[in-house]
């Protein structure tokens, strides 16, 4: 990202991890775009997921929580439960932060006005669906108004289904309906060289080199692998970073660089 280039194309920001459970940074980060949004024309849209609240929910409901590769396994039969936490609670929570920031908000889903176009991942994980770019048009009508989009990672297939999809991965399909930039903020500050030093950008050789080193290890080999997938199919330098550091944010909207940028092949 650069600041010039940047300002009048839209940013997608997928918020993920303990954020969605702290309401002290979510204070941080909406107040961030609120400052940043009165003095720049720059378009911002929220993708969020929030699986912290549906294991708090399953395990009230003494539901079993079940997990490959990564992914939620979602019973045909308890998809309804999981939509109402993502769809309905998490979303909810995000927007009365952005309300108390003094933001004007719209709660959606990846299926308002075929935003994003879903199909069946792998009918082992039942109702978990793959997220491809579709009609923005209702979308960028929203953005139009001055109102932050906050869309949750729900959706559903062309015969009317619901379908729960992987945050990242709904972020990527809605930054690709959008032709918008995409950052991944999540709890870590980026990626770390063997030094302890963040490294600006990463190519899939540089990545795979520091994962054959064991520089680059457990949870951290997903994520990374994910966001040059993600930059691979967007055709364009996405950036992992940080929600830890609100005074860093507001760069961040303006196009600068604050964490690492994972570049396409």
């Amino acid at each position: 990202m650069n600041s010039t280039s940047s300002q009048s194309v839209p940013l997608v920001i997928k918020l993920g991890g303990a954020a969605l459970s702290c309401t002290k940074t979510l204070g941080d980060l909406f107040g961030a775009i609120s400052q940043y949004q009165q003095q720049a024309q720059r378009e911002i849209i929220i993708v969020h997921g929030g699986g912290y609240l549906v294991d708090e929910l399953m395990q009230k409901l003494q539901l079993p929580v079940e997990k490959k590769q990564g992914l939620r396994v979602t019973p045909y039969d308890q998809i309804g439960v999981i939509a109402g936490a993502l769809a309905g609670t998490a979303n909810k929570l995000l927007q009365g932060d952005a309300i108390k920031a003094g933001l004007n908000t719209v709660g959606l889903s990846l299926a308002d006005g075929g935003l994003c176009q879903i199909v069946e991942l792998d009918p082992e994980l039942g109702a978990v669906g793959a997220a491809s770019p579709g009609n923005s048009a209702l979308l960028k009508a929203v953005l139009s108004t001055g109102a932050l989009p906050i869309i949750s990672s729900i959706g559903h297939t062309a015969e009317g289904q619901i379908m729960n999809v992987n945050a990242d991965q709904a972020a990527v399909a809605v930054a690709g309906a959008l032709d918008a930039e995409l950052v991944l903020l999540s709890d870590v500050s980026g990626v770390l060289d063997g030094k302890g030093h963040l490294l600006s950008s990463l190519s899939a050789e540089q990545a795979e080199s520091l994962i054959a080193g064991k520089v680059i290890t457990d949870g951290m080999i997903v994520k990374v692998r994910a966001a040059l997938t993600a930059a691979n199919d967007l055709g364009r330098p996405i950036e992992v970073a940080t929600w830890r550091y609100p005074e860093k944010l507001t760069e961040l909207f303006a196009g600068n660089s604050i964490g690492t940028q994972f570049v396409p092949n």
